[in-house]
């Protein structure tokens, strides 16, 4: 996945000023109010400091009266967009298996924190990898067969290398969030397929678009004999990058389409799957390919929206894409981060503004990190990148460090609630260098995400017709607020 290379240029691109003092010291100015107190709501709150690490914190009022002399943010409930299905990271093999050494108390512990939603954060929303990935243990697929050697009817798939690690795990997760929607992808199909005959680059052999059809519904089949629901499956993961390194396999949109509409599509229809079909699964900055997919008839009656990476290019190419196709969905379905960018503060900011107020403002139903779980040395890796960061980090005597990455998945999963839809909210002028996004959860309940990007402390209104909120937000924070 290039990840170091391209990150640092990603990185470079977002954040070309050093992050400036977090101001957190200096106490708000006393919030001036009018009206009467008609609620309260709750409030939880992240700052770049870490002297706040998702705080519970004094509960504020609710005005009557939506006069106010502070900038302001107007939030209209009646205005909903795309439902959000979850939050989350990927569950791949090095994930997997990190958690599986842990001891069962510790293992609970970590999984109870990560899924449950009442005692945790409730993350609603994993990436498995079909086969291996840049972290799995070793290069697998579950058709792997000497080489001059074919298996048209997969008469040798296995799914046994999952069985070992990610399954396990999984099946414990299920009993914390039960709901949990799954989307899986593939680094490469079986070495017999490809042009190449290797797992690292190459094409699907066009021979075999049929058999690679049928892979792709015994491993959904063989997951739900394990209690285990994919939800959706994208064809390939990352199509545009190839290396001979670790499990690659280039697809051109071309070629996606003709894979989805001649063999995908209709092989899940004749199994009677309902799982989706996801196109695209890279970065932001080729928004042609996945409107070229969308745009074959034929391959998009089976498909069900794109999905987008954060390596390159800019999260609007998601509200390019929904102009064009508004009745298909969007996915946000990785990002990493790892030692090239150290700083909390900087990594909350530019996590919180871009993949999460960023990807969901912009039409994604779902915000997924990469690595779950890692190491201490950044693994187990297989080929790829050497210094990613997973949103934890398990040591060998099963300590777990929260990362920048957990907390800004919980300001979202813990809150924002599967099935929960976006809601028109206004933008605050560019000079306060404050982000939003806003939404109504199932319940009744409404969110709303502040982030400030600046180094002092902002007090600001949030105006819900003719009442009103009036809060501080800190200097370099997160804050999630929320009420009835």
């Amino acid at each position: 996945m290039r990840k170091t290379l391209l990150l640092l240029s990603l990185v470079g691109m977002f954040w070309s000023c050093s992050d400036s003092e977090d101001g957190s010291g200096t106490p708000p100015p006393p919030i001036q109010n009018n009206g009467n107190v008609i609620g309260s709501a709750n409030v939880w709150v992240t700052t770049g400091s870490k002297e706040k690490l998702l705080s519970g914190q004094p509960s504020l009022n609710i005005y009557d009266n939506n006069a106010t002399d502070y900038p302001s943010v107007s939030v209209d409930f009646s205005q909903q967009y795309q439902e959000i299905d979850g939050f989350g990271a990927a569950l791949t093999g090095s994930s997997a298996y990190v958690i599986s050494q842990m001891n069962a108390t510790q293992k609970e512990a970590l999984l109870k924190d990560l899924f449950s939603e009442h005692e945790g954060i409730g993350l609603s929303y994993l990436r498995l990898t079909i086969g291996a990935s840049d972290f799995s243990l070793q290069d697998f697929t579950y058709d792997d067969l000497p080489a001059g050697s074919t298996d048209p009817n997969l008469e040798q798939f296995s799914i046994a290398e999952d069985e070992a690690h990610v399954i396990p795990v999984l099946q414990s997760v299920l009993g914390y969030a039960s709901g949990i929607k799954i989307v899986s992808s593939p680094w490469s199909a079986p070495a017999w397929m490809k042009d190449s005959g290797s797992l690292g680059g190459g094409s699907l052999d066009p021979q075999w678009y049929g058999a690679y059809g049928d892979y792709f519904v015994k491993y959904i089949n063989a997951y739900a004999n394990h209690g285990i629901t994919i939800d959706a499956v994208t064809p390939q993961n990352e199509p545009l990058h190839e290396t001979g390194g670790y499990p690659t396999m280039g697809m051109t949109a071309t070629e996606q389409a003709e894979f989805i509409k001649t063999s995908l599509g209709p092989k899940f229809q004749q199994a009677g799957l309902t799982t989706k079909i996801i196109a695209y699964d890279h970065n932001f900055d080729q928004p042609s390919y996945p409107m070229s997919v969308l745009g074959d008839a034929e391959a998009a009656q089976y498909i069900d929206g794109s999905a987008f990476h954060a390596y390159g290019g800019d999260v609007s190419a998601m509200n390019q894409v929904h102009a064009a196709f508004p009745d298909k969905n969007l996915y946000f379905t990785e990002v990493s981060g790892g030692e090239w960018s150290t700083d909390f503060s900087s990594n909350l900011k530019w996590n919180i503004g871009n993949i999460f107020i960023g990807t969901t403002r912009n039409w994604s139903k779902n915000a997924l990190l990469w690595n779950l779980a890692l190491n201490s040395n950044h693994g187990p890796t297989n080929g790829g990148c050497t210094d990613c960061r997973g949103v934890v980090t398990v040591s060998s005597s099963g300590q777990v460090t929260k990362n920048v990455e957990y907390y800004c998945l919980a300001h979202f999963s813990k809150f924002v609630r599967p099935g929960a839809k976006r809601v028109n909210s206004s933008n605050f002028d560019n000079s306060l260098n404050i982000r939003n996004v806003a939404f109504i959860n199932t319940d009744g309940s409404k969110v709303m995400v502040l982030l400030n990007e600046s180094s002092q402390n902002r007090t600001v209104s949030i105006v819900v017709g003719e009442t009103k909120i009036n809060y501080s937000v800190e200097a370099n924070s997160v804050a999630t607020i929320v009420w009835q």
